[in-house]
């Protein structure tokens, strides 16, 4: 598989974990989800203006979160030529609101930035956490993921709570 990642930081931001490791669990997420195409993904590390403002632009929510996730192509589109990429989307993610939250969930901060790349990658192949019972299935996707994945011991099973509407308020 030849997936191509565009990561770009807005100055002064830098994510917790190396751009390699976000493009090898990037991989490595789309390889344990059966995606065969190569995909394009963008990845953008912002501050948590930033993120307010495409939160507003994007959600109609005011407030800074912790990643944002825009869907543009899904890698089983049959408008998709054999052998075309996939432009999977963008996936932006904040990583001072993530450090701070990482603290009220006692975990480091690259555990949380992990599972956080994790989450915004299920989100642009179809995830979503709106209604309990998709919340269950993306959750234990989600920590299925994770223990494939290095991390430093701090990760904790998702919960119903932690990507809920109104916890990032």
């Amino acid at each position: 598989m030849a997936n191509e990642y565009d990561i770009t930081a807005e100055e002064g931001m830098d994510a917790p974990i190396s751009e390699d490791e976000i493009r090898a669990d990037l991989d490595r997420v789309l390889a344990e989800e059966g995606v065969d195409r190569d995909c394009l993904v963008s990845v953008s590390i912002v501050g948590d203006e930033r993120i307010r403002e495409l939160n507003a632009e994007w959600r109609g929510r005011d407030v800074a979160t912790d990643v944002i996730s825009l869907e543009c192509e899904r890698p089983d589109d049959p408008d998709l030529a054999p052998g075309e990429p996939c432009e999977l989307g963008d996936i932006v993610l904040a990583p001072d609101y993530i450090a701070r939250q990482a603290t009220r969930f006692g975990t480091m901060a690259a555990d949380e930035f992990r599972l956080l790349l994790v989450h915004g990658t299920l989100h642009l192949l179809g995830y979503d956490h709106l209604e309990d019972d998709e919340a269950e299935v993306m959750e234990a996707r989600e920590d299925a993921l994770l223990a494939l994945l290095p991390h430093d011991g701090t990760t904790r099973p998702v919960t119903l709570t932690r990507h809920r509407e109104g916890v990032d308020e």
